[in-house]
Parts: structure tokens; C-alpha cells; sequence
């Protein structure tokens, strides 16, 4: 095995590739062309409620592929599901919507769905969105019985509105509530965390946030990261993403976190701003490529 193939093996790299059109015919050839080591893709349109039941030949094709290449495959669930919501239709919907995701992670061979933590709506205590949260939440993790089941990925917030978790300690009380189960793990969007208050740019802040998280959520939690750089500076509870290197995170974090022991086998994808043909994303990976085998 070559140095490169022993640190792709470390930190696979790749991107949120687009779909429309068929996860195989599509996905796989913008993977190709961004020359993505992981990918992370949408089952239902982000912006929705609908459910759809996917191509199953286009399935099986994507699946093959991936597993064909050594590709880990992630999902990213709906930006509407909210657990912590007070209307009681979006609540409802936060659970379909997941449990779709779910099985159509499952489906495809994805190692992992991702779902943002959410937020407490309608003026109502965290706590009481909180206990919501698990209500809804653990009837879907229970129904995880097969070897082959994606984990689910809690992904924290910027920190914006009423948020129920973006800092790294506040994992602790989402961890306790749906009792550590075993398919319970983390996805840490640097964007995300930096915005929340996580200088990830002062000495040390890299090693305090993975130390933060780990303490609040046990050991290997940590599942996938979602590498975006940040437009707003640190503490700014503004979810907007740059490319890497352009941002206020700027290179040297992210070649720390590449070789922090905490992430040792931990995927990164890219969600920067790119073009149809996958620009941005292309040159993201490069650099964060470069940057891990430097």
C-alpha cells in the first residue's frame, strides 16, 4: 500500500454530489469528475415533504458502483424535519421524512443519513422540544435491526433562532435522551460549529472542539464531517459556506483536523458553492487532498 492509499484510507474525501436525473447516471459521473473518495446525496428533494420510492435499477447500479470503488456513501435527510417543532403536521412529517431517508439509505448501501438537530419552535422551553425530540426519534433508531442499516447522524446548527444543539457540549443531553443507542452518531459541519462559537482558527480550537464533542457524545461517535469554510466570522450563528481556503476558517484548521486522532477513519465531504460541472468542489477536494497528504 502507497503512503496516498494508506491516508485516503485515513480520511476519504469527496462531495455532496447532485442526483437529478438518476443516482447512478448522474451522481456517479459528477463523483467521477470532482474525484470524490466519499459522497454524500439527497433521496427526496431537500426543500419537500414528498417520499419518493426511488428507481430501483438505478439503485442497485449506485450501490454496485460505489462498493465496486471502496466509496462511502452518506445521506443527507430534508432541511424541513424538525423534531423539536410545536406544529403538530411537522412533526408528523419529520418522521416520515427521516424514515425515508432511512430505508432509502439502506436501499443504496449508505454507511449513514444525516439529519440536522433542529430547533425549539412556538416559544416553547428546550427542554419540552427535547423530550419531543425523543418521543419522535427512538421508535426510528429501534427500527435500525439490520446489519446493513445507515447510522443516523445528528448534525448541529449554526446556532440560529431556538436551536436545540449547535454547540459540541450540547450533544451530551441529545446522546442521553435517545439513550446512546448504537446507531447514534455525529456529523460535525466545520461551517456549522465555527459559526456557534468554536474558533476553530485560535491555538488549540480544533483539539477543544473534537475533545468537546467526544466528552459529550463517548467514543467513536464522530461518523462524517461535512469540510465547508465559513463567509461570517466565528460566533456568527450564520450558516453560510465558502470555499475552502476563502473563509474566515481559512487552510490550517482544516489540515489540523485532517490529522487530529479523532477523526482517524472519518470521511470529510464538501457542501462549498460550486457550478454544474462540480468547479469548486473539484478544487475543494484537491486542496483538502493536498492537504491531508502533505
Amino acid at each position: 500500500m502507497t503512503t496516498n492509499e494508506t491516508q485516503r484510507t485515513r480520511n476519504p474525501i469527496g462531495g455532496h454530489v447532485p442526483v437529478a436525473g438518476g443516482l447512478a447516471a448522474t451522481g456517479l459521473s459528477y463523483a467521477r469528475e470532482i474525484e470524490a473518495e466519499a459522497l454524500q446525496v439527497f433521496v427526496a428533494n431537500p426543500r419537500g415533504w414528498a417520499t419518493p420510492a426511488g428507481n430501483p435499477a438505478q439503485d442497485a447500479e449506485f450501490r454496485a458502483a460505489c462498493a465496486g470503488r471502496g466509496l462511502p456513501v452518506y445521506v443527507h435527510a430534508p432541511y424541513l424535519i424538525n423534531f423539536g417543532s410545536h406544529t403538530e403536521e411537522t412533526a408528523a412529517k419529520s418522521v416520515s421524512s427521516l424514515r425515508h431517508s432511512l430505508r432509502r439509505g439502506r436501499a443504496i448501501g449508505a454507511l449513514g443519513v444525516v439529519v440536522h438537530t433542529g430547533s425549539a419552535t412556538g416559544g416553547r422551553p428546550r427542554e419540552v422540544a427535547l423530550a419531543q425530540a425523543r418521543e419522535l426519534m427512538m421508535p426510528l433508531l429501534e427500527e435500525l435491526t439490520h446489519e446493513d442499516d445507515p447510522w443516523l447522524l445528528l448534525e448541529p446548527t449554526a446556532g440560529q433562532g431556538a436551536s436545540l444543539c449547535s454547540r459540541a457540549h450540547e450533544l451530551a443531553a441529545y446522546f442521553e435522551l435517545l439513550e446512546h443507542h448504537p446507531k447514534l452518531g455525529v456529523c460535525l459541519d466545520t461551517c456549522h460549529v465555527f459559526a456557534a462559537g468554536h474558533d476553530l482558527t485560535a491555538p488549540g480550537g480544533v483539539d477543544r472542539t473534537l475533545a468537546r464533542l467526544v466528552a459529550a457524545t463517548g467514543p467513536g461517535r464522530l461518523r462524517l464531517i461535512h469540510a465547508n469554510d465559513s463567509k461570517d466570522v466565528a460566533g456568527a450563528h450564520k450558516d453560510r459556506h465558502a470555499n475552502i481556503g476563502t473563509g474566515h476558517i481559512g487552510q490550517e484548521p482544516f489540515a489540523e483536523l485532517l490529522a487530529h486522532p479523532l477523526t482517524d477513519g472519518v470521511p470529510l465531504v464538501v457542501e462549498t458553492p460550486s457550478d454544474k460541472k462540480g468547479t469548486g468542489h473539484a478544487a475543494d477536494v484537491a486542496l483538502l487532498k493536498k492537504l491531508r497528504d502533505a
